[in-house]
């Protein structure tokens, strides 16, 4: 379990790269777009339509990284003053939950996709894009994400199951401060305060 999980943080940190150079490259073509437009009062078209399926496929492409170095919101008011062995439940049962949510959007994305794909449908602008293609890479990230989510939730059980709940912690657990503050000065050469203060 220790490899795959390996593994998908290796895929994940490819697919977070992908996603981040085509946000450049929308960017790119976005400012392009603006350009013309101010200076020679032309437009390439599609500017925009092509930038919002770049933002919603390299989004989800991002969810598997996210998780992985648990950089996900999490609302934890209560969380660190209950016990070690209840926060490493509510990690577990947190994971499992989000599991449950993202197979029910998958299923959903699925059907869309494959709706498109039956129906040949095309987007209603100038461009004319098909959308299964847009979709078809929204719905792989969600796809790694979904993979990602049930390693990590088997992975946490089987680490909670032994009593292993600083284990817990490092999979699916909320940031320490002192993760925080050691990837904010990540060679920069701090230290995080002794105490966590």
């Amino acid at each position: 379990m220790q490899q795959l999980h390996a593994f998908l943080g290796r895929l994940s940190q490819y697919a977070v790269w992908v996603g981040g150079a085509a946000l450049l490259g929308a960017a790119i073509l976005v400012t392009l777009e603006i350009v013309l437009r101010g200076v020679f009062n032309v437009s390439m078209g599609g500017a925009d339509e092509i930038s919002g399926y770049i933002f919603a496929a390299s989004t989800t492409w991002a969810y598997s990284f996210c998780l992985l170095h648990r950089a996900n919101v999490r609302i934890d008011a209560f969380y660190n003053f209950l016990p070690r062995p209840m926060r490493a439940a509510l990690d577990v049962i947190g994971t499992v939950l989000l599991l449950a949510y993202m197979g029910i959007l998958t299923e959903s994305a699925s059907g869309v996709f494959l709706e498109s794909w039956a129906n040949n449908s095309v987007s209603i602008t100038t461009l004319q894009t098909p959308l299964w293609i847009p979709q078809l890479l929204w719905l792989a990230g969600l796809v790694l994400f979904i993979i990602t989510l049930i390693v990590v939730a088997l992975y946490s059980l089987m680490t909670f199951l032994r009593g292993d709940f600083d284990g817990v912690q490092r999979l699916a657990g909320v940031r320490s401060v002192e993760e925080e503050v050691s990837d904010e000065t990540h060679g920069m050469g701090t230290k995080a305060p002794a105490g966590g203060a």
